[in-house]
C-alpha cells in the first residue's frame, strides 16, 4: 500500500510517498481501507521535532490519527458484521491507504453523510463538542473564540451557538471575517488590528441601558449645583466601572495561543473559564494562574480534552449526527491526495487557508 512517510525532522518536503506492507488485522482488531486521513495543525509541528515529550516518534514514521473508510476485514474474535460499514476512527499512522484499529475504536457513519465530511470531524469535531462539554458553554453565556476560522474554530462557532451562547468570534483577515460571520458569529473581530482587543471587549460588552434624564435644573447654582456634579462624577465612574466588568467573556476558547491568547485573558470575566487548548503561535498562552485564581477564572488546558475510547465515540457519535443533520457544517478548506501530504502541510503552515485540510486516497 501507499503510504505518506516522514523521513526526518524537518519541512513539508521530508514527507514523501513510499510503499508498505499492508496491514493485517490482528485479534481484536479491524482493518479499515481508508478514503480520507483528516489533518491537524500540530501534525505538522511534529514534523520538525517540537513537542517530542507530547509526541515521542522517530523518524521514519506515518504521521496522522484520524481517519474516515470502510471496513474491510476483522481479525479473530470480532464480529464478522463489522465487514462492509463506514466509519471515522483514531488511529496511529492515518496517512496511509489502509490501517488496522481496535475494534472499540471505530464510530459509525450516519447514512447520507459522506466519508470526507466524516473526516473533518474525526479530531476537531471530538475536541470541540468536548470543550465545550467541560467548560459548561450555555445559554446566555458570551463565548470568545480564539482561531474562529480554523477547523476547530469553524465547528465552536456553530456548536456554542446551537448552546444558546453569544459567540465573538476572532479571525485575521477579511476573508476569514467574512467566513465565520457567515457560520452565525454574533460579532466579529479581526486580530490583525492593533485594538482588537478594545474591539473585542466592545463586541462582548452587553447594551448600555439607556441614561435617564439628569436631574435639576441647568440654573441652579452653589452648592447644589457641585452637589449635583458629585453625584454624577461617582455615578459615572460607577457606571464605567460596572460596563468594564459587563464587557467580558465568560468563556475564552483559545486555539492559537502564544501572544494573542495572552492578551486574550483579560477578557475573561470574573469567574469565568479559559481554555488554552491550541499552539499554532508554538506555544500554549502563559496566563498566570494565580491571577486567574485571584480573579476566579478556571483554566482548562490540552490534557481537559484527552478522551478514553468510550469518551471518544460518544463525542463522535454526537458530531457526526449532527452533521448528517445538517446542524453542523465542518469546513474543508482543500483537499490534496495523498501522493502531495507535503504539500499539504506547507498548505497548513501557510495559513491562508480557512477550515480544514483533508487527505484523499
Amino acid at each position: 500500500m501507499r503510504a505518506a512517510q516522514v523521513k526526518a525532522f524537518g519541512g513539508p518536503e521530508v514527507l514523501t510517498t513510499v510503499e508498505l506492507p499492508d496491514p493485517v488485522p490482528g485479534p481484536g482488531e479491524v482493518l479499515i481501507e481508508v478514503a480520507h486521513a483528516d489533518t491537524i495543525f500540530v501534525e505538522t509541528q511534529v514534523r520538525t521535532g517540537l513537542f517530542r515529550a507530547y509526541f515521542p516518534v522517530e523518524p521514519p514514521y506515518v504521521p496522522g490519527g484520524g481517519v474516515a473508510g470502510t471496513v474491510t476485514a476483522v481479525g479473530a474474535g470480532v464480529d464478522a458484521g463489522w465487514v462492509g460499514r463506514r466509519v471515522t476512527s483514531f488511529v496511529t499512522g492515518s496517512y496511509a491507504e489502509r490501517v488496522t484499529a481496535p475494534v472499540t475504536a471505530p464510530t459509525p457513519v450516519p447514512d447520507g453523510l459522506d466519508l470526507r465530511t466524516a473526516a473533518a470531524l474525526v479530531h476537531d469535531g471530538v475536541t470541540a463538542a468536548g470543550l465545550l462539554e467541560h467548560t459548561a458553554v450555555g445559554p446566555g453565556d458570551r463565548v470568545l473564540v480564539l482561531g474562529a476560522s480554523g477547523g476547530m474554530g469553524t465547528l465552536l462557532i456553530q456548536l456554542a451557538r446551537a448552546r444558546g451562547a453569544r459567540v465573538v468570534a476572532a479571525a485575521r483577515g477579511a476573508r476569514k471575517s467574512a467566513l465565520v460571520r457567515e457560520l452565525g458569529a454574533d460579532a466579529v473581530v479581526d486580530v490583525s488590528e492593533p485594538d482588537w482587543v478594545e474591539r473585542a471587549r466592545q463586541a462582548l460588552g452587553r447594551p448600555e441601558p439607556t441614561r435617564a434624564a439628569e436631574a435639576g435644573d441647568e440654573t441652579t447654582t452653589g452648592t447644589t449645583t457641585e452637589a449635583h456634579a458629585t453625584t454624577e462624577a461617582h455615578a459615572t465612574t460607577e457606571a464605567h466601572a460596572a460596563a468594564e466588568a459587563d464587557a467580558a467573556a465568560d468563556v475564552v476558547l483559545d486555539g492559537v495561543g502564544g501572544e494573542l491568547g495572552l492578551a486574550a485573558f483579560p477578557l475573561t470575566a470574573d469567574g469565568g473559564r479559559f481554555s488554552a487548548h491550541g499552539v499554532p503561535s508554538g506555544g500554549f498562552a502563559a496566563v498566570d494562574a494565580a491571577e486567574a485564581e485571584r480573579r476566579g477564572v478556571t483554566l482548562f488546558g490540552i490534557g481537559d480534552v484527552q478522551f478514553g475510547e468510550a469518551e471518544a465515540r460518544r463525542l463522535t457519535a454526537h458530531v457526526l449526527a449532527e452533521a448528517a443533520a445538517g446542524r453542523l457544517r465542518p469546513v474543508i478548506g482543500a483537499r490534496f491526495p495523498l501522493t502531495e501530504a507535503a504539500a499539504a502541510h506547507a498548505a497548513i503552515e501557510g495559513r491562508e487557508l480557512v477550515g480544514k485540510v483533508v487527505l484523499g486516497m
